[in-house]
C-alpha cells in the first residue's frame, strides 16, 4: 500500500502565512493505550474516567498529520496503533501559530491536560 504524504499548500507570495502555519493537535487514543507501562508512569495522577490522548505539533494541518500517523509515515507508535480521532475541541482555538510558539504550546497543552486528569502521551 502506498503511503500518503501531505504537504502544506504553497503560499509562495504570502510570508505571513509561512510564519503562522504550525499547529498543535490532540488525538483521542483507545483506552487500551493507557495500560502501557510507560504511559502509566508519565501520568501518576490520571483520572481513569478521562480519555487517553496524544498531543503533538506539526507544520501540516492536523487532519493530514493524523492520517500520516495512521498510515505509519513519521508516526508515533501509540497513534498508529491506538489513534481513534482528532479532538479539535481541545486545540482548534490555539491554531495556527509560528514554529517557536507551537513548540512551547505543545508542552504546555500536554501539561495542562495532564493536570486536568487526562492520560497524556506525546507533548515532547
Amino acid at each position: 500500500m502506498a503511503r500518503l504524504r501531505y504537504r502544506r499548500d504553497d503560499h509562495s507570495g504570502d510570508r505571513s502565512a509561512e510564519k503562522f502555519h504550525h499547529n498543535v493537535y490532540v488525538i483521542l487514543l483507545d483506552a487500551k493505550a493507557a495500560r502501557h507501562p510507560t504511559i502509566l508512569r508519565m501520568n501518576p495522577r490520571r483520572d481513569a474516567m478521562k480519555p487517553c490522548v496524544y498531543v503533538g505539533m506539526s507544520g501540516l494541518p492536523p487532519k493530514h498529520r493524523f492520517e500520516n500517523h495512521k498510515h505509519g509515515y513519521k508516526a508515533a507508535w501509540v497513534v498508529e496503533k491506538y489513534g481513534l480521532r482528532l479532538m479539535p475541541e481541545l486545540y482548534a482555538h490555539l491554531n495556527p501559530m509560528p514554529y517557536e510558539a507551537a513548540l512551547q504550546m505543545e508542552l504546555e497543552l500536554a501539561e495542562d491536560l495532564r493536570n486536568e486528569g487526562y492520560t497524556v502521551t506525546g507533548g515532547h
